[in-house]
């Protein structure tokens, strides 16, 4: 069985892809917002 050091692994693509998708879900969350307040606005 390989030895393995806590902490030794290269996790750079992992670190990308989950910045990515933080990234991706605040601008969703962001453009849901926007058109909430506008159908708010012009349904009043």
């Amino acid at each position: 069985m390989a030895e393995h050091k806590h902490g030794s692994m290269d996790i750079t693509e992992q670190e990308k892809t989950f910045n990515g998708f933080i990234t991706f879900t605040i601008r969703t969350v962001i453009v849901i917002l926007v058109a909430v307040v506008l159908l708010a606005m012009f349904n009043a």
